[in-house]
């Protein structure tokens, strides 16, 4: 059985990422590439499915640990009867390697640490050749299954049930490093990394970037980090900001709502750049631009919500039955089956995130202007066509309010473009098609009799998303309409202090199950109390939200306030960047120029 999704760390390089447990095992890793096959998959099973345990003999050791410094360099204090040793674990950035370093440091006294690795290539399909390579001196083991290779360093290992074991003993002063080295199988084995050289410049790289991190007020820490994991999420070659570093992990316990969020939703990537803008990272908004150019460059027509890192189409999803998933939560999925709905708010949400790029001093390229215009027409010619809605639901497409009141901001920032920042366009027609999506939302979206915005149109119902309607500057957080949707969402979807997304009993999303409240939806309601003047019910809710954050500072998709649990994928980025949001919120500051109101 896996670790409480709560109690796993991450580590980044910064193109893929690996999770280790409190217990010291890495659980999940997929190399070279964040949606690569995992190479450690017991987080989706148990410890034959693949895993790098690394922890002290003794049963008994207590463990804290935390980052050091700002990034993803990970330290593990293990105390035992016999001594106290450290683990610190990173993958070490900008050698265009794909390593995983664990260096045991002696502390007091002495410690044993038991070592066990379990190779399992290919989401656990292929259980590798594997062969000594070292000599006594510097033992290495290399294995190896079609595509990919691995060279383990540092210890000896030896083979037992399909397992490689061994044991590792550090004194007070000494130090034993070992590193994990992955290459393509057709390639010779790499030379052994530098370990200390490895740690330095990693440590540098992460400390010189979260230097350029602009904020002040409350949450701090708590913005910090976010933005590290939004930047931990991020490809460093393609642009690529993936949803979340892992696959499957379940929305509701036992259940099938488990999904690959390893892939770059338009939404969730605009949303992240526009939390990177609002803090000063403008070099990341060039390359994300960048990104959205080659991904949905061709025919306007077939933009997909989401694509592969490198801006691939083809996510198609499938079942992996061989994986029992976490804590038997099935089926496992890859791929997403989202990549062929219609989401009528994507294209709002990227025109919303480059307007904020322009505002920021991005300059408009050759390309990006006309793709923009393009995208536009696009939104024109499905102007009428019910959609999936940003919660991707599995049911029949519908009118969704939110994603309404997106299209109205899709052309909204179109008129901007033209009106304020003198681009060509047809200003008049995006005009006329903004007011006719607004005054149809007042007709449709609204319920005249309750008082309230509405899921979807014909629907009694309330969804979280409403409260994005202020955000992108439909309405003011303040409108009595909004004060009045904000009351009818703390009647039917607050639940024990945090907020769901909508009711699943209702059926909208055609899947069998509940799930458990969405953590950026309760941010998200932090941010219309601090803008609609409820200050002490925002901090409140703030304090609490952050709260629940683990001991390293990670968020994952929901929360279990009755078993007090992570659930869903992790870390999650929608639920960073909506945590920086509303720690801004917090300090009167508006990331989305939403204070022109037409």
């Amino acid at each position: 059985m896996p670790a409480p999704i709560e109690d796993y760390a991450i580590l980044s390089d910064c193109h893929t990422a690996a999770l280790v447990s409190r217990d010291g095992s890495i659980d999940w890793l997929c190399l070279p590439r964040y949606d690569s096959p995992s190479m450690f998959g017991s987080l989706l099973g148990d410890a034959d499915h693949g895993r790098w345990m690394l922890r002290p003999t003794d049963s008994d050791a207590t463990s804290t640990r935390s980052y050091e410094g700002d990034g993803f360099v990970l330290v593990t204090r293990w105390t035992t009867s016999t001594g106290v040793a450290e683990v610190i674990d990173v993958m070490p950035h900008g050698d265009r390697r794909a390593d995983v370093l664990r260096r045991v440091r002696g502390i007091e006294g002495e410690v044993e640490f038991t070592q066990e690795m379990r190779i399992r290539f290919d989401y656990a399909r292929a259980i590798p050749w594997v062969r000594q390579a070292g000599t006594d001196a510097a033992p290495a083991l290399v294995a190896i299954a079609g595509p990919d290779a691995i060279v383990v360093r540092g210890a000896a290992l030896h083979p037992t049930d399909h397992a490689h074991v061994g044991t590792v003993v550090v004194s007070a002063g000494k130090r034993v490093d070992l590193t994990l080295t992955w290459f393509r199988s057709h390639e010779s084995v790499p030379a052994p990394v530098d370990t200390s050289a490895a740690l330095a410049s990693t440590h540098k790289w992460w400390a010189h970037w979260a230097e350029g991190i602009e904020h002040t007020g409350p949450h701090h820490e708590e913005v910090v980090r976010s933005l590290l994991v939004l930047r931990a999420l991020t490809h460093e070659d393609t642009g690529g900001i993936v949803a979340a570093a892992t696959t499957s992990l379940p929305e509701d316990f036992g259940g099938v709502r488990n999904w690959d969020y390893r892939y770059v939703w338009l939404r969730d990537a605009s949303l992240t750049l526009e939390a990177l803008l609002d803090h000063g990272f403008v070099t990341e908004a060039q390359q994300w631009r960048r990104w959205l150019l080659r991904a949905v460059a061709g025919d306007p027509a077939d933009v997909q919500i989401m694509y592969g890192l490198s801006g691939e189409r083809d996510l198609a999803e499938r079942t992996l039955d061989h994986l029992p998933g976490y804590g038997g939560a099935a089926p496992v999925r890859i791929g997403n089956g989202a990549v062929g709905q219609y989401q009528a708010d994507v294209i709002g949400e990227v025109m919303v995130a480059l307007e904020a790029a322009r505002l920021a001093g991005v300059e408009e390229s050759e390309f990006s202007w006309p793709l923009q215009r393009a995208l536009l027409q696009s939104t024109e010619d499905n102007i009428d066509r019910p959609d999936n809605g940003i919660w991707e639901i599995r049911d029949e497409p519908r009118l969704f309010t939110h994603s309404r009141v997106m299209i109205w901001a899709a052309f909204d920032r179109g008129v901007r473009a033209v009106r304020e920042h003198g681009l060509e366009g047809p200003a008049e027609r995006w005009e006329e098609l903004r007011d006719r999506m607004r005054a149809e939302i007042d007709a449709n979206g609204y319920d005249h009799e309750r008082g309230h915005f509405v899921q979807a149109y014909g629907s009694g119902e309330v969804d979280a998303s409403l409260l994005l309607l202020p955000q992108v500057g439909f309405c003011a957080a303040d409108d009595p309409r909004m004060l009045r949707t904000v009351e009818a969402l703390e009647r039917e979807l607050l639940h024990d202090g945090l907020l769901h997304r909508y009711r699943t009993s209702s059926g909208v999303d055609g899947l069998p199950g509940n799930e458990h409240p969405f953590l950026a939806c309760s941010f998200w309601l932090v941010e219309q109390y601090a803008a609609s003047g409820r200050i002490d019910d925002a901090h409140a809710l703030m304090d609490r939200l952050c709260a629940l954050a683990n001991d390293v500072g990670l968020l994952a998709e929901e929360y279990d306030p009755i078993a007090e649990r992570h659930v869903g994928n992790t870390p999650q980025a929608l639920s960073h960047l909506a945590l920086v949001r509303a720690a801004d919120a917090l300090v009167g500051h508006s990331g989305r120029a939403a204070d022109r109101k037409n």
